[in-house]
């Protein structure tokens, strides 16, 4: 539901105003006609390409601005950021090309990837320091560092100047489209991008409906908007690394409460889906987080029907050595994979009868061990079954109450999954 728009605290003049530092540093990415997307959910599906700026993510926008805003009205000795990676990059990139040194706070959980990249954009005006297992454990540690050496902090959302440099974005989606799109779609992390965007859009074309989209395990933008105020969680799945958050900012909280119309979050296997339906179809590499926005799209199927949708496509900084674990998480999440703790008959043949008896003509056993090492023949095996169709789910479990067998789904038990697969 929409919320009454008020006025924004980052003007249009600042964002236009921003564009034009900008516009020899960045790229004005494309925004590109899906026809694959467009027919599957029945309408015009625009992808604005933020993967395809030089760091490979929207992050070099609102870094740059700041700093450059920054050296505008002071010498700087350093800066300090903390970042899941793409801000890093974003700031890297910056201190390079500004010559200006900067300490870069990173989670020890950032994909390797990321970390050589922001080494590479950085080069000897950069030093990565990895802290901790979450975004706000190296957050904790920058903003201790910022104070302690007196440089200032880069923040990767919570800022008027990073989010007028993401504002840009909005500027240039409305310029590029030959129609005022009827939604935007944009992933939801600390909020530094909906806020950005929004704060242009609804000031130029308040009739676009802006939709977040935040990650089923880190939901701190539907939280904190149910609460009515900033709200932190507790826990997160931090697999969507780049918008993996446990607390939005205060700004962009106020800045998205009156801009977006909804907040959605969508499951993680879902996510991988959209990553491998993008490079399969599209060619396109996405990140987790840069897959999150075009992720929303099935849950508004039928109110964007005949519409014009516009997706950001936040980034592509995607590990390659990931691709197995969303490959999984992706089937799992689209009932094409499943586990089960089965405990077979102590006689022989009775692993042979399994496959012969239970198993479908299409269905394949992807993993297969015992629980006991040294007595095999007294204890639980660990089964994965891969499935051509979802609809063949439930014929593979008639076969295995018909033949007797006692197992546990570990699909349906989160705790047992998570420690053995």
């Amino acid at each position: 539901m929409d919320q009454p728009y008020t006025q924004p605290k980052v003007t249009l003049e600042e964002i236009v105003f921003a564009q034009h530092l900008l516009k020899d540093v960045i790229i004005r990415t494309p925004l590109q006609h899906s026809r694959v997307l467009s027919e599957r959910y029945g309408c015009r599906v625009l992808l604005k390409r933020e993967d395809l700026q030089i760091v490979r993510s929207f992050k070099i926008r609102g870094a740059y601005y700041l700093m450059k805003s920054l050296l505008a009205s002071q010498e700087l000795k350093g800066v300090v950021c903390a970042s899941a990676g793409n801000h890093a990059q974003g700031v890297a990139y910056s201190c390079q090309t500004l010559g200006v040194p900067g300490k870069i706070y990173m989670p020890s959980t950032t994909p390797r990837q990321k970390v050589h990249q922001v080494r590479f954009f950085g080069g000897d005006m950069v030093e990565v320091i990895l802290v901790g297992d979450t975004f706000d454990d190296a957050y904790a540690e920058a903003i201790a560092a910022s104070e302690r050496e007196q440089m200032p902090f880069i923040h990767p959302f919570d800022d008027p100047k990073i989010i007028a440099g993401n504002g840009t974005i909005g500027m240039e989606i409305l310029e590029q489209s030959e129609e005022t799109p009827d939604y935007i779609f944009v992933t939801v992390g600390g909020g530094g991008l909906a806020a950005g965007i929004g704060s242009y859009v609804k000031m130029v074309k308040p009739e676009v409906q802006l939709i977040g989209v935040e990650p089923e395990g880190a939901p701190s933008m539907k939280a904190s908007r149910a609460a009515g105020v900033v709200t932190p969680l507790a826990e997160i799945d931090k697999f969507v690394d780049g918008a993996a958050v446990k607390r939005v900012g205060d700004l962009t909280f106020d800045l998205c409460n009156s801009s977006l119309s909804d907040v959605i979050d969508v499951a993680e296997g879902r996510i991988c889906t959209v990553m491998l339906d993008l490079y399969n179809e599209n060619a396109i590499v996405a990140e987790p987080a840069g897959a999150t926005a075009i992720a929303g799209l099935e849950q508004y199927r039928d109110q964007i029907a005949g519409k014009t949708v516009v997706c950001v496509i936040s980034g592509g900084n995607n590990d390659v050595d990931r691709m197995q674990e969303i490959k999984e998480r992706s089937m799992v999440h689209e009932g094409l994979k499943h586990y089960f703790m089965v405990n077979f008959p102590q006689r022989a043949g009775a692993l042979r009868e399994f496959l012969d008896d239970v198993l479908g003509p299409d269905d394949d056993i992807a993993r297969f061990e015992y629980t006991k090492k040294t007595n095999k023949d007294n204890g639980p095996a660990l089964v994965g079954i891969e499935l051509k169709q979802k609809c063949d789910y439930e014929p593979l479990i008639a076969r295995m109450n018909a033949k007797g067998l006692h197992y546990i789904e570990l699909n349906k038990d989160p705790l047992l999954f998570n420690l053995l697969i």
